[in-house]
Protein backbone atom coordinates (compact mmCIF):
# COMPACT_ATOMS: atom_id res chain seq x y z
CA UNK A 1 0.00 0.00 0.00
CA UNK A 2 1.61 3.69 -1.09
CA UNK A 3 0.15 6.05 1.17
CA UNK A 4 0.13 9.83 -0.12
CA UNK A 5 0.39 12.10 2.52
CA UNK A 6 -0.62 15.59 0.23
CA UNK A 7 -1.51 16.31 -3.11
CA UNK A 8 2.14 17.36 -3.93
CA UNK A 9 3.06 13.69 -3.02
CA UNK A 10 0.53 12.44 -5.17
CA UNK A 11 2.08 14.84 -7.89
CA UNK A 12 5.31 13.67 -7.51
CA UNK A 13 4.43 10.19 -8.57
CA UNK A 14 2.84 10.55 -11.77
CA UNK A 15 4.03 8.65 -14.52
CA UNK A 16 5.11 5.71 -11.89
CA UNK A 17 3.66 2.23 -11.28
CA UNK A 18 2.41 2.89 -8.04
CA UNK A 19 2.18 -0.48 -7.09
CA UNK A 20 0.05 -4.11 -7.91
CA UNK A 21 -2.75 -5.68 -5.71
CA UNK A 22 -2.92 -9.36 -4.78
CA UNK A 23 -4.43 -12.00 -6.78
CA UNK A 24 -8.36 -12.56 -7.16
CA UNK A 25 -9.87 -15.57 -7.90
CA UNK A 26 -12.69 -15.50 -10.15
CA UNK A 27 -14.80 -18.17 -9.33
CA UNK A 28 -17.98 -19.42 -10.12
CA UNK A 29 -19.87 -18.52 -7.41
CA UNK A 30 -18.49 -14.70 -7.30
CA UNK A 31 -19.66 -14.82 -11.43
CA UNK A 32 -23.49 -16.09 -9.83
CA UNK A 33 -23.47 -13.23 -7.46
CA UNK A 34 -22.69 -10.88 -10.10
CA UNK A 35 -25.24 -12.18 -12.72
CA UNK A 36 -27.41 -12.04 -9.64
CA UNK A 37 -26.52 -8.53 -8.90
CA UNK A 38 -26.56 -6.93 -12.11
CA UNK A 39 -29.46 -9.35 -13.96
CA UNK A 40 -27.23 -10.63 -16.26
CA UNK A 41 -27.47 -14.03 -16.38
CA UNK A 42 -26.15 -15.33 -19.95
CA UNK A 43 -25.35 -18.59 -20.70
CA UNK A 44 -21.42 -18.28 -21.12
CA UNK A 45 -21.13 -16.67 -17.36
CA UNK A 46 -23.83 -18.86 -15.50
CA UNK A 47 -24.62 -21.98 -17.37
CA UNK A 48 -21.07 -23.98 -17.26
CA UNK A 49 -22.30 -27.04 -18.78
CA UNK A 50 -23.63 -25.19 -21.60
CA UNK A 51 -20.78 -22.80 -21.91
CA UNK A 52 -18.23 -25.99 -22.32
CA UNK A 53 -19.59 -26.02 -25.86
CA UNK A 54 -19.56 -22.48 -26.19
CA UNK A 55 -16.74 -20.19 -27.55
CA UNK A 56 -14.02 -20.51 -24.74
CA UNK A 57 -14.69 -23.90 -24.02
CA UNK A 58 -16.02 -23.07 -20.45
CA UNK A 59 -18.00 -20.28 -18.92
CA UNK A 60 -16.08 -16.71 -18.51
CA UNK A 61 -16.43 -13.84 -16.16
CA UNK A 62 -18.69 -11.15 -17.48
CA UNK A 63 -16.76 -7.55 -18.68
CA UNK A 64 -18.29 -5.82 -15.79
CA UNK A 65 -17.41 -8.19 -13.33
CA UNK A 66 -13.91 -7.75 -14.35
CA UNK A 67 -14.14 -3.87 -14.32
CA UNK A 68 -15.96 -3.75 -10.97
CA UNK A 69 -12.74 -5.42 -9.09
CA UNK A 70 -10.59 -2.51 -10.34
CA UNK A 71 -12.14 -0.77 -6.53
CA UNK A 72 -10.51 -3.37 -4.41
CA UNK A 73 -7.50 -3.36 -6.46
CA UNK A 74 -6.94 0.18 -6.45
CA UNK A 75 -8.12 0.67 -2.72
CA UNK A 76 -5.08 -2.19 -2.03
CA UNK A 77 -2.36 -0.22 -3.56
CA UNK A 78 -2.78 3.23 -2.58
CA UNK A 79 -4.49 6.25 -0.09
CA UNK A 80 -4.75 9.68 -0.43
CA UNK A 81 -4.35 10.44 3.38
CA UNK A 82 -5.02 13.77 2.92
CA UNK A 83 -8.20 13.29 1.35
CA UNK A 84 -11.33 13.52 3.07
CA UNK A 85 -13.14 11.75 0.93
CA UNK A 86 -12.41 10.12 -2.84
CA UNK A 87 -15.16 10.07 -5.41
CA UNK A 88 -15.23 7.78 -8.55
CA UNK A 89 -15.57 10.14 -11.39
CA UNK A 90 -15.56 7.74 -14.50
CA UNK A 91 -13.50 5.87 -16.68
CA UNK A 92 -11.94 6.89 -19.69
CA UNK A 93 -10.96 4.11 -22.33
CA UNK A 94 -11.73 0.46 -21.26
CA UNK A 95 -11.02 -2.57 -23.00
CA UNK A 96 -11.43 -6.51 -21.99
CA UNK A 97 -8.72 -8.08 -24.13
CA UNK A 98 -8.84 -11.56 -22.95
CA UNK A 99 -11.68 -13.76 -21.34
CA UNK A 100 -11.46 -14.39 -18.06
CA UNK A 101 -11.83 -17.84 -17.33
CA UNK A 102 -14.13 -19.70 -13.99
CA UNK A 103 -11.25 -19.88 -11.50
CA UNK A 104 -9.20 -17.20 -13.20
CA UNK A 105 -6.61 -15.02 -10.90
CA UNK A 106 -6.44 -11.46 -11.31
CA UNK A 107 -4.33 -8.66 -10.10
CA UNK A 108 -4.15 -4.89 -10.95
CA UNK A 109 -1.16 -2.91 -11.53
CA UNK A 110 -1.49 0.45 -11.40
CA UNK A 111 -0.22 3.52 -13.18
CA UNK A 112 -0.72 6.78 -12.00
CA UNK A 113 -1.16 9.08 -15.35
CA UNK A 114 -1.92 12.10 -14.28
CA UNK A 115 -3.23 14.81 -11.27
CA UNK A 116 -5.21 17.84 -11.77
CA UNK A 117 -6.33 20.70 -9.93
CA UNK A 118 -10.00 20.82 -9.14
CA UNK A 119 -11.88 22.85 -6.91
CA UNK A 120 -11.55 21.55 -3.32
CA UNK A 121 -9.11 19.13 -4.31
CA UNK A 122 -7.25 16.65 -7.39
CA UNK A 123 -8.45 14.53 -10.12
CA UNK A 124 -6.38 11.42 -10.80
CA UNK A 125 -6.35 9.73 -13.86
CA UNK A 126 -5.03 5.92 -13.48
CA UNK A 127 -4.34 3.32 -16.21
CA UNK A 128 -5.18 -0.23 -14.38
CA UNK A 129 -3.63 -2.46 -16.24
CA UNK A 130 -5.74 -6.11 -15.08
CA UNK A 131 -3.60 -9.08 -15.59
CA UNK A 132 -5.02 -12.80 -15.73
CA UNK A 133 -2.26 -15.33 -14.18
CA UNK A 134 -0.63 -17.52 -17.01
CA UNK A 135 -2.77 -15.50 -19.90
CA UNK A 136 0.03 -13.32 -22.42
CA UNK A 137 -2.11 -10.26 -23.15
CA UNK A 138 -4.54 -8.38 -20.04
CA UNK A 139 -7.65 -8.96 -19.35
CA UNK A 140 -8.56 -5.35 -19.25
CA UNK A 141 -7.18 -2.21 -19.50
CA UNK A 142 -9.10 0.58 -17.45
CA UNK A 143 -8.21 4.39 -17.39
CA UNK A 144 -9.55 5.19 -14.29
CA UNK A 145 -10.61 9.05 -13.04
CA UNK A 146 -11.08 9.34 -9.24
CA UNK A 147 -11.65 13.24 -7.57
CA UNK A 148 -9.60 13.35 -4.29
CA UNK A 149 -11.51 16.50 -1.99
CA UNK A 150 -9.52 18.09 0.98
Amino acid sequence: MRVFATFDDLRSAVGTEIGVSDWITVDQERIDRFAAATGDHQWIHVDPARATHGPYGGAIAHGFLTLALLAPMTQQVMRVSCARMAVNYGLGKVRFITPVPVGGRLRGSVILTSVTDIAGGVQAERTVVISLEGGQRPACVVESLVRYLA
